[in-house]
């Protein structure tokens, strides 16, 4: 027969409602309490019946995730941690991709999907506030990533601070001695949130310095390709910059191939950092120096305060900055 509630309560010498607590991922359980209820789950196989769970609470189970281009690695990574934090609480996650286009933004706030999922953990690049705050469906949100402006929004909201980061980046690039310091990253495009702010931390480091603004190279889209035609276009200059701070690390990865096939050596000739430390940064020749956002604290944070809006009485929204840390690599250090 398939193992009970009450039988993992037996086997556990607790209360039925304790195991319960641990199965729903409460923290008011002491961490001896918790290990034995999840040592007896271990040995008799329990798993929860999650569909009586639902029908009990009234709700599907499924939350919903929203990010701009699963192409681009970092927002692959998050969707991972959304996936494992979600997990731990049995919720099943319908991954979307809305490109940063408006029309696409606007069906994922619209409800359209509202009869599906319980919640929708969303990363808007195209969407103003005053859109947000229209929203007309009633299906709790969390808003991840830059805050599309200065207006606040009913929703909780959990980015990192992009400037300060960004900042960081461009310091380390400083302290090594490099002058001639340029950018790959800005956007034009009303959805270039991200670009500005740490376009805005690049410059504030520079001139912290006292060093001038050597060159900015926009970009369509965070790709490999456009890092590598940016970085071509920073190679015709008359004097190349001598580091480059690349405003993600995809951008990075095409504007270090360029360089490379160019004959310039990283970093004794460029030096060269990028932002989001996705996996393939470390195992790129050289590895790369980076940016690291706390994916896992984004997603755990986002999914607790997610659970929060489903279980407990309303709240004011909250406001949430991740922690960040610069990862001087080979890219830069050599």
């Amino acid at each position: 027969m398939r193992p009970r509630l009450k039988d993992v309560a037996e086997h556990a010498g607790v209360s039925i409602k304790t195991v319960s607590n641990v199965v729903n991922g409460y923290p008011h359980v002491s961490e001896e309490t918790r290990t034995r209820v999840e040592a007896a789950i271990e040995a008799l196989r329990y798993l929860p019946n999650l569909s009586a769970r639902s029908l009990r609470q009234g709700r599907s189970g499924v939350i919903a995730l929203a990010v701009p281009d699963l192409a681009i690695p970092y927002f692959a990574e998050l969707a991972t941690r959304v996936l494992t934090a979600a997990d731990r609480r049995g919720w099943t996650v319908l991954i979307d991709q809305t490109q940063g286009e408006r029309d696409k933004e606007q069906v994922v706030v619209s409800g359209i999907r509202a009869q599906l999922i319980d919640g929708l953990l969303f990363s808007p690049l195209a969407l103003t506030p005053a859109d947000l705050v229209g929203r007309s469906d009633d299906t709790p949100m969390v808003l991840l990533g830059e805050r599309t402006g200065r207006r606040r929004t009913p929703y909780d909201h959990v980015t990192i601070d992009n400037v300060a980061a960004a900042r960081e980046a461009t310091q380390h690039l400083i302290t090594l001695g490099r002058q001639r310091i340029a950018a790959i990253g800005a956007q034009r495009s009303a959805a270039g949130v991200t670009a500005r702010l740490r376009l805005r931390g690049y410059r504030q480091a520079l001139a912290a310095a006292g060093l001038p603004e050597y060159a900015v190279a926009h970009v369509n889209a965070f790709h490999r390709s456009d890092g590598a035609a940016a970085m071509t276009t920073l190679l015709d200059l008359p004097e190349p910059p001598d580091a480059v701070f690349c405003f993600n690390d995809t951008l990075a990865l095409g504007a270090m191939r360029a360089l490379l096939s160019r004959g310039f050596r990283v970093p004794h000739d460029v030096a060269l950092i990028g932002f989001d430390d996705i996996e393939d940064g470390r195992f790129s020749t050289p590895t790369l120096s980076t940016v690291s956002p706390d994916k896992p604290g984004i997603a755990d944070v986002a999914i607790a305060l997610l659970a929060a809006r489903l279980t407990g009485p309303p709240a004011d929204p909250s406001e949430l900055c991740a922690g960040h840390r610069l990862v001087p690599r080979e890219s830069t250090l050599g």
